[in-house]
């Protein structure tokens, strides 16, 4: 095994622990074994963090020099302690929280507010003193939660290589988090890449990034760079990468000077593209702007289509595309003349299926025909989208749920009224889709006897992860997670100032089965039925923190059902603009045990790093004890001070949304693997293959590169 320099290893490390929570070593550079309590302490470092090790990594450990264990003990506890908030300190407003707070009244915690904010936010009440201080104030009783660990396993070279692979091939849109791995992993191996590159690289915006890391990264480039360009559209988003801009194409982008020799290659690129003008009229402002930096005047003898192509476009010259044509056929209902173009764009026939069989009128078996013999040709995504599509058609929900191409994770809803189909019509495109799906499964390498666990049924397939933000553990948005056996749910916050005074708000707002707001736990509720805030702190020079604790059993006693956790900027800076801003939630049975942060209790935690002023990072079901994960990001009304009263039809409308979110789950996915690559086991003691609940749904590399790809 080659040996790394602990720099290497370091970088490695950051990646690896933080993806899969395993750890890579160099090889044993010595048969001594170190005495069992240097490794003990190490396991009890993390141990606090609410991590274990396994034996082999234990094991390992063992056989390390002093200095590489100690190197080991820093990575280990710097990566887990950000993993779980604990590389800052959190501080509530009231030290002895929960306690404090629901022993003081209404008054007394009014008055501190009054005096927090006229001090402009210096004045913090002091943790409560016995009369003349004659009896010692008791020390906070130790954590009485034993919460389970999160293990560490030892990994090797060839795991860290494969999960590289595995997120070059991701079929499915990468968030920034991912983005930044990419471009460590290129670090890790000197800009020697190319052996890992996939034949083909599906997803058309990683394609982009990933080119324009090689482009940067590597000096020879060009030739590897023109064997993954396939369309012009695609030369357009690797300008926009190269920009540092929005890949999905979703917000304009500001494009930079290039170099002469990257305004070559771009040029070089799009030359030989079909479909060339058509392409570009699809983004023609964006196109505009990019031939700007271009200068295709330059280069005209040497690319005179792109010349030509750009002469068009800026002109405004008259061009007959394949979209205008579609939408005029469309809008006539030309349904033969539709079909016979959208034949020949198999992923846009799939995208307008629906729409085509509504106004096929009694030429619905047609259509259906026609997208038979050119459904094998779309991409695995859209195939699942579809198929789930119409496997519910028949089964309106009161929302049709969105989440838009953008950085910015926001959903859309709006009510579900589409016409009416036929159940054999929804059926037929249905089965074309299963079939195709199989029949494509089928050709992968066999998974044996395989166990689906149904609780997969609760977790999302993960179409788009672009905006995801960076967390603990990372699923798909609408999944939901299983509450532990706990009484107290409580949330946190952290932040620092910006630059200038910045006020993050904590709040709760609690909502009844019919989604019908009861009340909310905020800077201006610190307590009620179901709990208490930790106090409102309106400037973090040094950093500050909120805390919410909510009593599960109160607020099922008061008829509350969902409780909708988020974070408001009521200074109106955006979240992107702070130095850092992260949130999560703790399960605790005992809350005024341990200290108010405890680290070990930490289930799950994020960073908020949006372009927002308001976020919503889960909703709480307590009546399924369910964590849904939603991750999103509203637009504050302009009209309101930034807060939950400000806000409350948003997020009433994104509870609805994410509630009722119908979207293929990773059941449905790896039940069509199952029965396409294996055989079916009557239970997981009986599997060779087994999809657990408890780890697949959360490492969405592998599902999308092995379960997604086209």
């Amino acid at each position: 095994m080659q040996e790394y320099s602990p720099q290497k290893l370091e970088l490695a490390n950051k990646i690896f622990v933080r993806r899969c929570k395993k750890v890579l070593l160099n090889p044993a550079s010595t048969n001594e074994v170190l005495p069992s309590h240097y490794v003990a302490t190490v396991v009890k470092t993390i141990e606090a963090l609410g991590f274990g090790m396994s034996a082999d990594l234990i094991a390992a450990c063992k056989h390390l020099s002093l200095s590489e264990l100690a190197d080991l003990k820093k990575q280990l506890f710097d990566c887990l302690a950000k993993e779980k908030g604990a590389h800052q300190k959190l501080t509530p407003m009231y030290p002895d929280f929960p306690k404090q707070v629901m022993d003081m009244s209404e008054a007394e915690l009014y008055l501190n507010a009054m005096v927090h904010y006229f001090s402009g936010g210096k004045y913090l009440p002091a943790k409560p003193k016995k009369l003349f201080g004659l009896i010692p104030v008791p020390q906070r009783a130790p954590l009485a939660e034993t919460p389970d660990l999160r293990p560490l396993a030892l990994s090797t070279l060839e795991q860290f290589e494969l999960q590289f692979r595995q997120l070059l091939s991701v079929n499915s849109s990468i968030s920034v988090a991912d983005k930044e791995d990419i471009v460590a992993y290129i670090d890790f191996f000197d800009g020697d890449i190319e052996r890992f590159l996939p034949a083909q690289i599906a997803h058309r915006e990683n394609k982009a990034f990933i080119l324009a890391q090689l482009i940067e990264r590597t000096a020879d480039s060009a030739n590897l760079v023109a064997k993954y360009v396939d369309t012009a559209t695609d030369v357009l988003r690797l300008a926009v990468a190269l920009s540092g801009g929005d890949v999905s194409l979703a917000e304009p982008a500001k494009f930079k000077t290039y170099k002469r020799s990257v305004r070559r290659l771009l040029l070089s690129l799009l030359e030989s593209r079909s479909n060339l003008i058509e392409d570009m009229l699809r983004w023609k402002e964006r196109w505009i702007r990019l031939g700007e930096k271009l200068h295709p005047g330059e280069f005209k003898d040497q690319y005179p289509r792109s010349f030509e192509a750009f002469n068009i476009l800026r002109n405004g010259l008259p061009s007959n595309t394949f979209n205008s044509r579609l939408e005029k056929a469309l809008e006539l209902s030309d349904v033969t003349a539709a079909v016979a173009m959208l034949k020949t764009r198999p992923g846009d026939f799939a995208r307008r299926l629906d729409h085509l069989l509504r106004i096929a009128g009694t030429h619905q078996e047609d259509v259906a025909f026609a997208f038979a013999k050119v459904v094998d040709k779309v991409s695995t995504p859209v195939l699942l989208q579809v198929l789930h599509h119409f496997k519910n058609r028949a089964q309106p929900r009161p929302l049709r749920v969105f989440f838009p191409k953008s950085q910015l994770a926001k959903a859309q809803a709006i009510p579900d009224c589409l016409p009416g189909l036929p159940p054999l019509v929804c059926e037929l495109a249905a089965g074309l889709c299963r079939k195709a799906l199989l029949e494509r499964f089928a050709k992968l390498p066999s998974l044996g006897t395989c166990w689906v666990d149904p609780e997969l049924k609760n977790f999302m397939v993960p179409f788009a992860q672009r905006s995801a933000s960076k967390a603990l553990r990372t699923t798909s948005r609408g999944s939901r997670l299983a509450l532990p056996d706990t009484n107290v749910l409580r949330f946190f916050t952290w932040w620092k100032n910006g630059l200038y005074r910045t006020d993050i708000d904590l709040s709760a707002a609690v909502f009844d089965e019919n989604f019908a707001f009861i009340d909310a736990l905020t800077y201006y509720n610190l307590k009620n039925f179901g709990g208490c805030h930790s106090g409102d702190i309106v400037d973090a020079p040094e950093g500050a923190s909120e805390f919410i604790d909510i009593s599960i059993d109160k607020v099922l006693k008061h008829h509350g059902r969902y409780v909708v956790m988020s974070l408001l900027s009521y200074t109106a800076q955006p979240f992107c603009d702070l130095p850092e801003c992260f949130a999560g939630w703790m399960a605790r049975e005992q809350p005024e045990s341990g200290e108010v942060f405890e680290a070990k209790t930490v289930q799950d935690k994020l960073d908020v790093s949006g372009n927002t002023r308001v976020s919503i990072p889960a909703i709480f079901d307590l009546v399924e004890r369910q964590v849904i994960w939603v991750d999103i990001s509203l637009t504050r009304n302009p009209n309101w001070y930034n807060n939950i009263a400000g806000n409350l039809n948003g997020i009433q409308l994104s509870l609805k949304s994410m509630v009722d979110l119908n979207k293929p789950s990773l059941y449905d996915l790896l039940l069509l693997h199952a029965e396409a690559r294996g055989q079916l086991a009557s239970s997981a003691e009986l599997a060779t293959t087994k999809f657990l609940a408890e780890d697949t749904p959360f490492d969405l590399t592998a599902i999308s590169s092995r379960f997604m790809a086209s």
